[in-house]
Parts: C-alpha cells; sequence; structure tokens
C-alpha cells in the first residue's frame, strides 16, 4: 500500500514537474521525425552501371562487387515553357479584380448617398404635405423680389397634388 502511494506521489510529481509542456513539445519531436522519415526517399541516390551482360542497370541500391559506378542525382523538375505566360495571365486577373472591387465598392457608395438625398427629399415632402394639410395656418413664401405671398387653396391643392404625385413615384409607403 505505501509503495502504490510512492508511486502515485511520483508520477504526480513528474506530472507537475513537466506538465502539458512536455507532451507538447514531445509532439512536435515526433512531428519533426515523422517528416524527415517521410522525405528521406527523396534523398536516396540513385546508381547507374553497366552489369556483365551489358545492360545498363539503374537502381537505388549500389552494385555488388568491383563495378564501376555513376552516382546520379534525381532528375530535374521539369520546366514549364508557359509558365511567364501563366504569371503574367495571374497578375492582370489579380488586377482585374482589384480594379472590379474598387468600381464595385464605388457604385455601392454611390447608390448609398442617391438614396439618402431620396430618404431626405421623402422625408422634406411628407412634411410640407402635412403643412399643406393644416387649413388654419397661413402658408406663405417668398419670391424673386423677396416679396412675401400668401398660398391660397388654389396653390395648396396644386402643390399637395405634386408632392402627392413625387411621393408615389419615388418614395416608399409607410
Amino acid at each position: 500500500m505505501n509503495r502504490s502511494l510512492g508511486r502515485i506521489r511520483h508520477a504526480r510529481t513528474m506530472q507537475l514537474r513537466f506538465g502539458p509542456r512536455h507532451s507538447a513539445v514531445s509532439m512536435a519531436i515526433f512531428i519533426m521525425l515523422g517528416t524527415l522519415l517521410a522525405t528521406s526517399p527523396a534523398w536516396a541516390a540513385l546508381y547507374k552501371w553497366t552489369d556483365a551482360n551489358g545492360r545498363v542497370v539503374y537502381s537505388d541500391q549500389p552494385p555488388p562487387g568491383n563495378v564501376k559506378v555513376e552516382k546520379l542525382s534525381g532528375p530535374p523538375p521539369p520546366a514549364n515553357p508557359n509558365a511567364v505566360k501563366e504569371l503574367a495571365a495571374k497578375e492582370a486577373e489579380s488586377r482585374k479584380q482589384q480594379q472590379d472591387s474598387v468600381s464595385n465598392a464605388q457604385k455601392d457608395a454611390l447608390q448609398r448617398a442617391e438614396a439618402e438625398k431620396r430618404a431626405d427629399a421623402c422625408r422634406d415632402a411628407r412634411a410640407e404635405l402635412t403643412r399643406l394639410s393644416a387649413d388654419q395656418v397661413l402658408l406663405y413664401s417668398v419670391n424673386e423680389k423677396g416679396e412675401t405671398v400668401f398660398m391660397n387653396d388654389a396653390d395648396r391643392r396644386r402643390r399637395s397634388e405634386s408632392l402627392d404625385t413625387f411621393l408615389r413615384g419615388n418614395c416608399a409607403q409607410g
């Protein structure tokens, strides 16, 4: 019983000493070793020799015996003759996408500004229509000469009709 209690204490001390950091370091080392082992065939040398029958042999193992061996490196990756054209096409496409993005942002900003102007005009038209419908209030305007001109009932009716037409055509009902 005492021994098992001592082992538990020892395990707990080790756990406190190393903790989760120890397991993270172990995992990182394990991943690096796995990566190195996975890429090791790429490091393998390629050997070329001629056997006794005159055949040319290629192998990743050196030949047995005393044979003249040529050690080859791996073949170079195939060159892409269209790489420059493809890169230029990708860059042109990227520039076009950026220009389209800027153009779309400008269009959106313009549409928002127009919507705000329309909303302001609708609010002003509704307010003026409310003022025109108040019969007991005298409404007036100032003409080009700076004179005060009062609105009669016919002027009110015409202005109300034009505001109604504007509201129906340009403003949401609400």
